[in-house]
Parts: structure tokens; sequence; C-alpha cells
């Protein structure tokens, strides 16, 4: 019976980590499809290659960080319990790998190939597993410190904060560090519009990334006694919650309207295990709300060109549903408890202020260094040109 508990455990994680690696390729088609034409080739090698290097990183380094775990061993030791440790580090690779996939969608179309390259193995290897460890795997006491101050831990059961609103906050100070794309917004005051090359591609990353999150979040569990119903549902009404918002705020536009989901299940990973779904339900309303305006806010008035709104998107609703599982995990909301909203403010807050912290050492060391952006004839022309020498479309580019 140990032996088939194992094998299934195995085999419940492995699903999760494949569908979470499903959701790389909904950030690669979010991304090409918000991007300008010229530049959808660089998406969609950005994705893949940020993930191979968080791979490399993560089991050499990262992993090890965050856990412990080295897997410097004979691989009579790593098969161990039917090599359950391995399919947990690639479950976690692929929340790992999340990092930069978020960061990219910030610095599209202006960013160069091989410092960012270097930016993913610095965050991976260190700057996300050192949070990591500390929510996830009682590093430093931290944990502890919480329960003894607000009477409950730290609590994230998907990663609102560890992976979302870590990922959001690094991506700010590298956008804000790039600078807008050429002619984003002119000295006269006036904004020249960079609308999305294509609507279909990047509803279709919106629907690849909403498809996986239910491995993301259900597969969180990590072993098949620990699943529950609850989180699913949650997730559902989180993500039509914030749809429905996001169509409302948004009137009608389709870029909100396939982003507004996003928002509502970035926001319920923290507290999917404990809401109740009209909680969860309000909690990705919310969510498609502050997605709508902030993201409004920084491209229009604070004139912060994030081209993907990842720090709205991530961070923002990242924060908010850090904060939002204090709320609505608690009893008197319908939720099951064992959660402090002080608990969760404390732990929300160092998320930020570390990955803060990360974003501006990384992308302003790199900045000084190597430079973060393209020339601006290179950007003119396009990353697709200028860095892979070819167009998503050569032949029509030819025939023009």
């Amino acid at each position: 019976m140990e032996a088939l508990k194992q094998g299934a455990d195995v085999l419940f994680i492995l699903l999760g980590a494949i569908m979470v690696l499903a959701m790389h390729a909904g950030f690669a088609f979010l991304e090409l499809g918000t991007v300008r034409r010229k530049n959808q080739v660089n998406a969609l090698v950005k994705i893949l290659v940020d993930f191979s290097v968080s791979t490399v990183v993560y089991f050499l380094c990262g992993y090890a960080v965050a856990y412990g775990t080295s897997f410097f061993i004979g691989a009579e030791q790593l098969v161990a319990k039917s090599g359950y440790d391995l399919v947990k580090f690639f479950f976690l690779l692929t929340f790992a790998a999340a990092i930069p996939a978020i960061i990219s969608g910030g610095i599209a179309e202006r960013a160069k190939f091989w410092p960012q390259l270097i930016a993913t193995a610095a965050i991976v290897g260190f700057v996300y597993p050192f949070f990591e460890g500390i929510a996830w795997n009682q590093h430093f006491g931290v944990q502890a410190w919480i329960k003894a101050l607000t009477g409950e831990e730290f609590h994230d059961f998907a990663g609102s904060v560890v992976v979302h609103a870590v990922g959001g906050w690094i991506a700010l100070p590298a956008v804000l560090l790039l600078g807008a794309r050429s002619n984003r917004y002119r000295k006269d005051g006036a904004m020249s519009a960079h609308p999305p090359s294509s609507i279909p591609f990047l509803a279709l990353g919106a629907w690849i990334l909403v498809v996986g999150w239910f491995g993301f979040n259900v597969m969180s569990a990590q072993t098949l006694d620990k699943i529950t119903g609850l989180v699913a549902v949650n997730s559902l009404m989180a993500m039509v919650g914030g749809t429905l918002v996001a169509l409302l705020l948004g009137k009608n536009d389709p870029g909100f309207v396939h982003n507004g989901p996003l928002a509502g299940l970035v926001a319920v990973c923290a507290g999917s295990d404990l809401m109740h779904p009209l909680g969860a339900l309000v909690v990705g309303g919310i969510a498609g709300a502050i997605f709508v305006v902030m993201f409004t806010l920084t491209q229009n008035k604070w004139k912060i060109d994030d081209v993907l709104g990842v720090w709205p998107l991530h961070g923002l609703c990242g924060t908010w549903g850090g904060l939002a599982a204090g709320i609505f995990g608690s009893k008197s909301l319908g939720g099951l408890g064992g959660i402090s909203f002080s608990g969760q403010l404390i732990g929300t807050a160092m998320g930020v202020v570390w990955a803060l912290a990360g974003g501006f050492v990384v992308y302003g060391l790199l900045k000084l260094t190597l430079g973060l952006r393209l020339s601006q004839e290179e950007e003119f022309n396009g990353a697709d040109l200028s860095i892979h020498r070819i167009g998503a479309s050569p032949d029509r580019e030819a025939n023009w």
C-alpha cells in the first residue's frame, strides 16, 4: 500500500508539473499577441530559453537555497521513494520559471537578450528561492516569528505572493530602469498607440494559462491525500469574477477581458484552500478591477511602459491575494479559518520589499555593466530582426 501511495503521489505531482509547464506556452502566446508584430519571434524565444536557463540554475542552486536539497548524489538515492523528490523539483521549477516569464512581458520590445538571461539566472538561482524558502520551508524562523506575533503563520497555498507578487514587483524596477519604448510618450504629452498585434494569439495565451492554472493551484497540495475540490471551485469562481469585472470596467476591450481571468486567478492562489466560493468570486472580481484601473493609470497617467501590465496583474493582484486570504479565509466570512490578517500583511509586505530590492539590485547592476536596452536602431527594426535575424512571417515581408 505504501508503494502504491508513493506511485500515486508521483503521478499526481507529475501531472501538475506538466500542466504548469504548459502554462509557459500561455505566457509566450500572451506576450506574442500583445507586442507589435516585429517582436513576436523574440517573445516566443525568450520564454523557452528563460525556462531552460531557469531549469539549470534551479537544479544546481535554487532548489537547494529554498529546500536544502542537493541533487549531487547517486541516481540510486535520487529514485528512492519512486523519485518523488525529483518530480517535486520539476513541479516547483515550473513555479520558479514563471518569474522570468512574468518579467518578460513587462520589458518586451526593447530589452537586450543576453542580459535578461543573466538576470533570469540570478533571480531563479537566488532572489526567488530565498523568499520561497522563508514562506514554504520555514527558513530562518520567520514563519515561527510571524505565528508568535499574530497567532498564525503567513499562508500562501499556491503562490499569490511567493510567485506572482514577487515576479511582478521584481518586474517594476526592470521596467523603470529600461524606460518606455521609443516614441511611446512624446515630449508634447501625446502618446503613440502600440496596439496588440494579434488578439487571437493574446486570447489563446490567456486560455492556455487559465487551463494550466488548475494544475498550478489544485496540485499545490503536492500529495494525493491532501487534494481538495475547494481549491478547484475557488479557482473557477475567482477566474469568472475577474473576467466579468474586467469586461464591465474595461468597456468590452478584449485585452482587459482576457487578462481579467488571470487577475482573478493570481489573487485566489494564496487562499484558494480556505475561502468560500462566494468569497473567491469577490476576490477575483476585485482583482479584475485592480488590473483595469491600475493598468490604465500606469500606461496613461504615470507613463510607465509596462507592456503586458505585469506589475498591475501579478504584482498588485498578487499582493491583494495575500491580503485577501486573511480576509476571506476567516470563518466570519465563510472560510475555514486558521489564518490571521496581520500575519498575511507581514508576510506579503516582506515579499514585496524583497522583490523590489532584488529587482533594483539585479537590473541596476546589469544596466551599469552590460546595459539593458537595445539601441534605437535595433528597437526601430524590432527585436525579431535585430536579435534573431528573422521575422514572424518572412515570406510576407519579402513579398512586401
